[in-house]
């Protein structure tokens, strides 16, 4: 089965004026778009962000969210989640398993009602995107 089938949410993304509720970027730029509603939903950022990270890069003894491998978190009023991430390199062997574990691990927060994960290689993922407790558990300070 192709990933992109596993990957993203079954519903219709044109179906319905559905707002989003939160989003979230490392950069912080969480502010509402216009057009968007900034109430609160069904599914807590915190809790999403909690369930990305018990997913670990097999290579890598440290969390996906920690190393930076999250690009944005996007919460929607009907339950929805959008999640935009990378890998460490295009060629990573774990390209295909870990999309679908954060799919996986996200669906399961208590008000999410589907999750779709997008792999995009822009910007491109270098340390710098890394937490300092990733960076200290790595060693690469």
């Amino acid at each position: 089965m192709p990933v992109e089938t596993v990957l993203h949410a079954e519903h219709d993304q044109d179906a319905g004026a559905t707002a989003k509720v939160e989003g979230w970027t490392p950069d912080g730029d969480a502010a509402p778009q216009e057009g968007e509603s900034k109430v609160t939903g069904p599914a807590s950022e915190d809790a999403v962000i909690e369930a990305i990270a018990t997913v670990h890069d097999p290579e890598i003894p440290v969390n996906i969210y920690e190393l930076g491998l999250i690009y944005a978190i996007d919460l929607y009023d009907d339950g929805r989640v959008r999640i935009e991430m990378t890998l460490t390199a295009p060629n990573c062997p774990s390209a295909q398993e870990l999309p679908i574990q954060v799919k996986d691990a996200v669906e399961k927060v208590p008000g999410v009602k589907s999750a779709e994960v997008e792999v995009v290689w822009d910007p491109p993922w270098d340390m710098s995107r890394m937490s300092d407790e990733a960076r200290l558990a790595l060693n690469m300070f």
